[in-house]
């Protein structure tokens, strides 16, 4: 059984969340719940859970306001955690870049079962959580413009910083990052959902299967068919479609 904390000051939230939870798994076994930043801390100190659902928004503070405290207590958080949020847009992009999961409000049973299925595979490994401290360097920053990115594998959490991404390749429902002085990274997400979170640091999608980064573009060849050359060698197509755009954005570098 994975034992797993709510945190939410909605106590209706809370109940919908736990008959949603034993409708829909037999693997989680809820240990507490708690309703603000105080409760929230000593109920992490005392049960310590393996997973945590954590609402943004609480009576005295805010989720990032416990992982900020906990980790000031030098108490490295030990849990996978679930953020419990509502469509805002800067905290999303957060999760994002920080490869964390997070539930929409009002949660959707469909999402929670795919939540949970990465929450079965993720307790018990041997991560680092650096993601965590990722997510609350960007959230003290206020900035949408984030430099680093953290990628989840099967073995694990990786930092990278984003300008060292030369490009992105898809592979069915994965996506291969190639990456500056390091071996190619498989991630389990799709392209789409990469180029939506770079399309605004210089990353074009050229291609169905392809997103690069131009700054790492060496030529752009218009013969047999049409191709650029990135910085790691590799030839990558150009869709017919891409071209123009391509060319523009060649032209204003």
């Amino acid at each position: 059984m994975i034992t797993a904390l709510l945190i939410d000051d909605d106590k209706h939230l809370r109940t919908g969340l736990k008959a949603l939870l034993d409708r829909y798994t037999n693997d989680i076994f809820i240990v507490g719940e708690a309703e603000s930043v105080k409760t929230g801390i000593a109920a992490i100190q005392k049960l310590r859970p393996q997973v945590i659902f954590l609402d943004i928004h609480l009576t005295d503070g805010t989720g990032f306001d416990i992982l900020e405290q906990i980790s000031k207590l030098n108490d490295k958080l030990k849990a996978h955690v679930v953020f419990i949020t509502a469509h805002e847009q800067y905290a999303l992009k957060a999760f994002k870049f920080s490869a964390l999961d997070f539930i929409l409000k009002p949660v959707d049973p469909e999402e929670l079962q795919l939540t949970m299925n990465k929450i079965k595979e993720a307790v018990g490994k041997n991560n680092s959580f650096e993601n965590i401290d990722l997510l609350l360097e960007n959230i003290r920053k206020k900035v949408d413009n984030f430099k680093r990115i953290a990628l989840s594998t099967s073995d694990g959490i990786h930092l990278f910083e984003v300008s060292d991404i030369i490009r992105c390749e898809a592979k069915i429902n994965y996506t291969q990052f190639f990456i500056k002085n390091h071996k190619p990274v498989l991630i389990s997400k799709t392209l789409k959902e990469y180029e939506e979170l770079l399309s605004e640091h210089g990353f074009e999608r050229i291609h169905q299967s392809h997103l690069i980064n131009l700054s790492y573009l060496k030529s752009y060849i218009k013969t047999d068919g049409g191709y650029v050359i990135m910085a790691d060698n590799a030839n990558i197509p150009i869709a017919q479609s891409k071209k123009e755009k391509l060319q523009e954005l060649i032209n204003s570098l």
